[in-house]
């Protein structure tokens, strides 16, 4: 008899042993997701918070475990912004009753929110939360390319439609010219004539932002290609009280490109930043500053100044097509930059703060 009991205790222990060791396996899976979760009883207790969602609060977890909703909101470690978002994730998932919500957070990464709770959870609610940054910019990228692909339909169907009547009337106002120069009115001449030939260069622009012609490659030397397009611009940099420093690389490096495409997404690039500087105000001194530095098997050129600079709204509508701030501006320079970097295997990545400045970094791929 007492062996029996025996047995039966020893299986017992066994068995808890058994269930114990399961419990802590999925424990421990659940604690080092990608993904971070949240659990809450059905008295709206927290029960139980994994690694990631801990350093997403950027809280420890064992200052969690047993707060309600009110007392997280009210944790000492917990900032402003994340308490808003909190809020309105409750708003959205318990009081509306929507399953999925996606946020931003306060370095610009997208979150995809997901409840859970129900008869399947026995009255506890489950909330999980995923990094879907890179999916967004998958997302953004595809939602670009179809944009382009809508700007070339529409381009090549109105481009011949508008030049051939604007090549008609700039012939008839040269014939007309020497009438109006006796007149003394030969300056409506030449305005008509200026703003004949800037409509033709935004249809140029607006051509060539969805369809930039196949680049003619040669290989340089990136050294060179920005001693020129330093040159370039230094004389309406000076008239605009900017200094352009070159940062030169201690390392040759050769790129394989299109000099005359990629020398205007440069320039494009140094004029954007001495607007930018211009904008806050005609006393700053605004500064400049090119380097290239080799990046495995690419080349980086950073372009980075000290003007105005932007709020994520406007870096995210960026390289749109027709998105432009400036009163006389096109809004395709950028587009129109992006499209060629991408078709000569590079990148463009920006970064900016509103009244600190902004950063380009034009990626390229290396000549061996």
């Amino acid at each position: 008899m007492l062996s029996e009991f025996q047995e039966t205790l020893l299986q017992s222990v066994k068995a808890y042993q058994s269930t114990q060791l399961v419990k802590n396996k999925y424990e421990n899976i659940l604690q080092h997701l990608d993904s971070g979760i949240m659990l809450f009883d059905s008295d709206g207790v927290l029960t139980f918070i994994n690694v990631q969602m801990a350093r997403l609060l950027e809280i420890p977890r064992h200052s969690l475990i047993g707060c309600n909703l009110l007392q997280l909101l009210r944790h000492p470690h917990l900032s402003r912004f994340k308490k808003r978002k909190i809020l309105r994730l409750y708003r959205e998932t318990i009081l509306f009753r929507k399953k999925n919500h996606e946020l931003v957070d306060e370095y610009g990464r997208y979150y995809l929110t997901t409840i859970t709770y129900g008869d399947q959870m026995e009255g506890d609610y489950l909330l999980s939360v995923k990094d879907v940054s890179e999916f967004k910019q998958i997302e953004q990228a595809a939602y670009q390319n179809d944009k382009l692909a809508m700007l070339g339909k529409i381009s090549a169907s109105i481009a011949h439609e508008i030049r051939n009547p604007l090549t008609a009337i700039r012939g008839f106002i040269q014939l007309l010219r020497p009438h109006l120069l006796q007149l003394g009115k030969d300056e409506y001449a030449r305005i008509i004539l200026s703003e004949i030939d800037r409509a033709n260069d935004i249809i140029y622009e607006f051509l060539n932002s969805s369809k930039p012609t196949a680049p003619q490659k040669v290989v340089v030397s990136i050294a060179s290609l920005l001693k020129e397009a330093v040159l370039l611009s230094e004389s309406e940099a000076l008239m605009k009280g900017c200094e352009i420093r070159l940062k030169e690389s201690a390392t040759p490096m050769n790129v394989s490109i299109d000099v005359k495409q990629v020398k205007q997404v440069l320039l494009n690039m140094i004029k954007n930043a001495m607007d930018a500087i211009e904008e806050v105000g005609s006393d700053y001194s605004g500064v400049i500053d090119i380097s290239a530095e080799p990046d495995g098997k690419y080349v980086n050129i950073t372009i980075q100044d000290n003007g105005n600079g932007m709020d994520k709204a406007m870096l995210g509508r960026l390289f749109d097509p027709f998105f432009t701030t400036k009163e006389k501006g096109t809004g395709l320079g950028l587009s129109v930059s992006y499209r060629i970097i991408k078709n000569h295997r590079g990148n463009i990545n920006v970064d900016s703060v509103k009244g600190s400045g902004t950063i380009f970094v034009i990626s390229l791929p290396l000549v061996p």
